[in-house]
């Protein structure tokens, strides 16, 4: 009869009826305990703490949740316009603001949501996108940079509420919740991390907003199709979409929501009083709110994108050429030219690898000792005189009729400007060891065997013509059975820092032997306007990102630059520098505070034992509810801990996969949850002791943010390894460097 009551209050709390009977619930309780039956995932199930909704708990709930926005927003806006100089990567995504309100067009690795928010923050608070951002350390002087900085403050403010409002969810505690957002509020890496102009804290603010929307989704489990639930799922969507929108990081909140989904579905599916039309129609509302509308939405961010930037700019070279001809300022913009590659023509040949260059070459020869001493063909990132070549067939070079080339043809290419034949042989290319040398060879159109190459259309077939600018194409070394290549490493001072050109024997497609036709001149055919080769809009967002997938594998570490590995990252083993490197300079330090990142470390490892334990204790039957805290506190632990250890995981081991150069910073995403975690693992103690614990608790974290504060609000002086230093004392690990 216990249970009975239980659920009865429950449903009083609330103010919903639950759609089964008491007399069902009290048959059947015993064996959801043991099972875990509809939300060891999602944390919510159908025993709540009762006292906290009661008027003085849910006051007192309001009065720490105003209290937390308090500190949050005036620990983040606090010092905003110190330094008023570049810090990090401002140089790169304040830069890249400026590039959205002037309208030209840039490459990143990274989707565009969090630059275009950034940049409509710049242009709404009075800046006018005339800043270079050069390089940290440049005075802002009188240019206006607050409103950017402050609108990446003011979502970085929001986390800490977010972990409240989430903790407070799934655990019916206010005093875990507190804790939570008290780690978030008083942590000097969050702080720094949310001050300045950055993708990040944009990035946390879509994590957070998604996984507190999942949980209040969750908790309208009992009233379906309500307006609260549809609003909770559609959230759940638009967060999930920002997230993605600003990094690919954001795919991993969106498996977790995923499998929280899916698990969801699963319990759905087991409830027999459920008819299959209505588990349809729970089936069909998810995939609407949680994958449609975040993909139509992750698509208009792109569809914005392309309609802002569009005007020439830096990032063009990145794309391919028909890519580049939709560009205002383009010399292709608009341009007309023949459509097909014909003998006679002059050309320009780009590379499809990412920065991969225009075929190029130059009156100066490779060194002595470095294969033969000839003539000196590069990859050039410009568009320049000498990226222009001569197509002569192979039998005939001097004929100048406009016949075709076709897939199989077998032509040699003249550069035009000192009339020396592209040329390969079996001398070892300057960098890449396995691979041939290549060179301008012979004069005038004149040369050897080793001059011929054979034209490969990708995916063609014997007879297909080349079309300008969309075809893909290799060519093949006739003597060596070598590919044209593009390796993407420069060349040294001889080579004038260009790009490294090969043969490579290895015949295997990729975009370092792919080239397309840019340029074509030919007066002996018609031209058309290449507004007719326009690639449409769902090629260029494929396009898009396969640039921006190469390009973030493409980042390698460059020589001596510290490379932060995983295991580094939740022992605050090492931080980076924001500002400044020595004494005379305002420094600022990125980097946890020690005692909250060590306090998570540890409660990671203490959840992990209390649900063993709690787990052991159910599975034989131990009586808890004669204990302080009984048998629906421990699946509260389970269920809600399992969400936040989970998302743990899923924001942190994939780091430990990838090939790509990675930062400390890269960690803070996961460091959400091990925080919510930290005040989830906190007990849940009764009305009378909340305030009394909940300070006993949040004692540690003010006092050790006191100490630590000059990291995030910048130093001044001597450093910390000076007695006279404001941080004397506290360089408590060797690989700290403030």
């Amino acid at each position: 009869m216990a249970k009975k009551k239980c659920v009865a209050q429950y449903n009083d709390d609330t103010g919903e009826q639950s759609p089964v009977s008491t007399h069902h619930e009290s048959t059947q309780e015993d064996d959801r305990l043991s099972e875990g039956d509809s939300q060891s995932l999602n944390g919510t199930s159908a025993q709540h703490d009762q006292g906290i909704y009661s008027p003085n708990n849910e006051a007192q709930s309001t009065a720490f949740f105003l209290l937390v926005v308090l500190l949050s927003f005036s620990t983040r806006l606090y010092k905003i316009m110190e330094p008023p100089h570049v810090c990090w990567d401002e140089t790169h995504f304040g830069k890249m603001g400026s590039y959205y309100i002037n309208r030209t067009f840039f490459f990143d690795v990274h989707p565009p949501l969090g630059k275009m928010l950034i940049g409509l923050a710049g242009y709404m608070t009075g800046y006018d996108g005339t800043y270079p951002f050069l390089k940290p350390g440049d005075k802002y002087e009188h240019h206006n940079y607050w409103g950017m900085r402050g609108f990446c403050a003011s979502l970085g403010s929001c986390l800490p509420p977010f972990a409240y409002l989430t903790v407070l969810e799934l655990s019916q505690s206010p005093t875990a919740a507190l804790i939570t957002a008290a780690v978030l509020a008083f942590d000097t890496g969050c702080i720094t991390i949310s001050q300045y102009i950055l993708l990040d804290p944009i990035l946390m603010f879509f994590i957070m907003g998604a996984v507190l929307s999942m949980v209040k989704f969750n908790r309208q489990r009992y009233r379906p199709f309500s307006a609260p639930w549809w609003f909770w799922l559609v959230l759940t969507g638009v967060n999930l979409s920002g997230a993605l929108g600003v990094k690919f990081v954001g795919l991993f909140v969106i498996l977790l929501v995923g499998m929280n989904t899916a698990w969801d579905l699963w319990s759905l599916l087991g409830d027999l009083r459920l008819s299959l039309i209505d588990f349809g129609k729970h089936v069909l509302s998810r995939v609407f709110g949680l994958i449609l509308l975040p993909l139509f939405l992750y698509v208009t961010i792109f569809a914005v994108h392309f309609v802002v930037l569009n005007k020439s700019g830096p990032g063009d070279g990145f794309f391919s050429s028909a890519f580049q001809s939709r560009l205002i300022g383009n010399n292709l913009h608009n341009a007309s030219m023949p459509e097909y590659l014909a003998y006679g023509s002059i050309i320009t040949v780009k590379n499809l690898r990412i920065a991969g260059g225009y075929l190029h070459s130059h009156w100066h020869l490779y060194p002595e000792g470095v294969g033969a001493k000839q003539q000196q063909v590069t990859a050039y990132l410009h568009k320049d005189y000498n990226n222009m070549w001569l197509v002569h067939r192979s039998n005939d070079p001097q004929s100048g009729e406009p016949d075709l080339v076709r897939h199989g043809d077998i032509i040699q290419l003249e550069h035009k400007e000192t009339t020396r034949n592209l040329h390969s042989h079996l001398h070892e290319a300057p960098l890449t060891k396995k691979h041939f040398q290549v060179t301008g060879y012979g004069i005038n159109g004149t040369g050897d065997p080793n001059d011929l190459w054979q034209v490969e259309v990708c995916g063609g077939r014997k007879g297909d013509l080349v079309k300008v600018l969309r075809s893909k194409v290799r060519f093949l070394h006739r003597a060596t059975g070598c590919v044209l290549y593009s390796s993407g490493k420069t060349l040294p001072k001889w080579g004038w820092e260009q790009v490294e050109i090969t043969c490579s024997p290895y015949l295997k497609e990729t975009p370092n032997s792919q080239w397309n036709i840019e340029d074509h001149i030919n007066a002996k055919l018609p031209n058309i306007s290449l507004s007719v080769l326009k690639p449409h809009f769902l090629e260029i967002l494929l396009e898009s990102h396969i640039v921006m997938i190469r390009g973030n594998s493409g980042l390698k570490p460059k020589d001596n630059e510290m490379n932060s590995k995983p295991w580094h990252w939740p022992i605050n083993y090492q931080g980076l520098r924001f500002s400044g490197v020595n004494e005379t300079e305002y420094r600022v330090y990125l980097l946890g505070n020690p005692v909250i990142w060590w306090l998570n470390l540890v409660s990671l490892g203490l959840y992990v034992v209390m649900v063993a334990v709690a787990s052991l204790a159910l599975r034989r039957g131990v009586q808890l509810d004669k204990r302080r805290i009984g048998r629906k506190h421990c699946r509260v632990l389970m269920e809600g801990g399992g969400l936040l250890l989970l998302g743990w995981l899923l924001h942190y081991v994939p780091f430990y996969t990838m090939g790509r150069i990675l930062y400390y910073h890269h960690y803070f995403p996961a460091m959400l949850f091990s925080s919510m975690l930290t005040g989830k693992v906190a007990p849940s103690p009764p009305p009378s002791a909340t305030l009394y614990i909940c300070f006993s608790l949040c004692l540690s974290k003010p006092c050790s943010f006191y100490m630590f504060h000059p990291l995030s609000y910048g130093m001044r002086g001597p450093l910390a390894h000076d007695p006279d230093s404001t941080m004397a004392g506290l360089k408590w690990m060797d690989s700290w460097e403030f």
